[in-house]
């Protein structure tokens, strides 16, 4: 039995997700200020051994509109997307971080939904690496088994949306950050296709657009919402509205079983047991599964990494413009000024890397006219102990490492698809394994009905239950 921490308990929040905690406040039966008072309460019980709040709100208030389809309804946002009043360090020492002098466009987007901040949660260092961990200093630990990793990048907002602290918190997706911490934390993530959401300013400089914006949760239900109330915000009128989704469809799919990654990697045994379980389930329901090939070539991986090399060395050369003239870039991490050296070494190999990831996407979309989504893991491997993928570890090691514990999340950021980790059971050492589904570009909607199946048909594990044994 791996040692659990979890903060529910009888008070304002209960087990309810978001969508409950609201309906609850627009009917008077509890009111945000205690929702408020409970969450800070639960994370003074939990934080101090899952360390996932980087900055605390010095004083949180419910929005002053009263509006957003979650108003009260208490939330963090990732130490990468600015919110007035709070720092933002990006998980990095280089930076020495200041108040923001507003919310980021997309915050603004995300704060609609009417959520009070509580605070920024712990990231890796610029969002690097697979799991929130850091050369020096403490981790963050992954709820269901704190000797764990919660993944990355988002790892701290996942650790207090699966710790009870939150039903919902902000992450974001530029190789897996979503999808990872949802799959090690036994939650649900869906990131959205390209272009669906404003940006942040820092995405909107990029030369290949690989972040997407979104929340974990441990509800479809949830992130049904929430994509539903940021695009009454704003939406793109290029990309068809997602809408309201609230259950499955009666449409029968066709649907690619994907195993092999793209890098040739054959997931661990119990990984593949989780996806052989999901779809039989999807077969059971009327779906058409079969096995298919990866989407892209090979070479993605070499020139996916070539790219990520690419924003490391810009994280350190343009360090003082983004981030203040305080920043020094001799206190990045190792992993950082590894990927960043592995960029320079292979300098002349980018331009051919950018255009075949410019390529990727029409070589993805043409397999998605022969299904309707793709199911298969989120990771190669069962969620690794703390200290396997830490930044300290000697790069060519980590780089390693890395690579083969992500080996399917970043066809969707390179060719700007959906995709959606949902829940698929425990491992043998009682840590929860993720599936993913994606689609085609703007099928979002598809992806969300898929997720209400299956939480219909494979109940999500509960932390709470799982610690206490009923």
């Amino acid at each position: 039995m791996t040692d659990r921490v979890h903060a529910f308990t009888d008070d304002a929040l209960g087990e309810h997700d978001a969508v409950a905690l609201a309906a609850l406040v627009r009917d008077g039966a509890v009111s945000p200020d205690e929702l408020i008072r409970a969450a800070l309460d639960r994370a003074e019980t939990v934080n101090s051994r899952l360390n996932a709040i980087a900055y605390r709100s010095p004083d949180p208030r419910p929005a002053a509109t009263g509006g957003g389809i979650w108003f009260g309804v208490p939330a963090f946002v990732k130490d990468n997307a600015d919110v007035a009043g709070l720092p933002s360090r990006h998980g990095s020492a280089a930076i020495t971080a200041h108040p923001a002098a507003k919310d980021d466009r997309f915050t603004a987007q995300l704060l609609s939904t009417g959520v009070t901040v509580l605070g920024k949660t712990t990231m890796p260092e610029f969002g690097f690496t697979s799991t929130t961990e850091f050369e020096s200093g403490e981790p963050t630990r992954n709820p269901w088994g704190t000797g764990y990793s919660v993944g990355g990048s988002s790892g701290g907002s996942a650790a207090l949306v699966a710790a009870g602290v939150v039903p919902v918190a902000h992450g974001n997706d530029g190789g897996g950050s979503l999808r990872i911490p949802a799959a090690c934390a036994g939650l649900v993530s869906l990131k959205p296709s390209r272009f669906r959401h404003l940006d942040n300013a820092q995405a909107r400089q990029l030369p290949i657009k690989l972040v997407s914006e979104g929340v974990l949760s441990r509800s479809v239900r949830d992130q049904a919402a929430y994509y539903a109330a940021a695009e009454k915000y704003w939406h793109n009128p290029k990309l068809p509205l997602i809408g309201t989704v609230e259950g499955p469809s009666e449409r029968k799919l066709r649907i690619g079983l994907l195993t092999t990654a793209a890098n040739g990697l054959e997931p661990d045994a119990e990984t593949l047991a989780a996806v052989t379980a999901t779809a039989r389930a999807l077969e059971a329901a009327g779906h058409t599964i079969e096995p298919m090939a990866s989407p892209v070539s090979a070479q993605l991986v070499a020139d996916f990494l070539q790219y990520w090399g690419f924003l490391a060395q810009m994280s350190g050369v343009t360090g003082k413009l983004s981030h203040g003239r305080s920043f020094d870039a001799a206190r990045l991490e190792t992993f950082t000024k590894g990927l960043a050296a592995s960029f320079r070494r292979h300098l002349f190999a980018t331009p051919g890397a950018l255009y075949r990831l410019n390529r990727a996407r029409a070589d993805y979309d043409a397999v998605l006219t022969r299904y309707d989504a793709i199911l298969s893991p989120v990771l190669t491997h069962t969620t690794p102990e703390i200290g396997y993928l830490n930044p300290g570890v000697p790069f060519a090691e980590s780089i390693e490492r890395v690579t083969n514990f992500v080996g399917y999340t970043p066809i969707n950021n390179v060719t700007g698809s959906p995709s959606i980790a949902v829940p698929a059971g425990l491992s043998e050492t009682g840590l929860p394994i993720g599936v993913m589904l994606s689609g085609a570009y703007s099928g979002e909607r598809t992806l969300l009905e898929l997720g209400f199946l299956l939480e219909a048909q494979i109940p999500f594990p509960r932390i709470a239950a799982a610690a206490t044994g009923f």
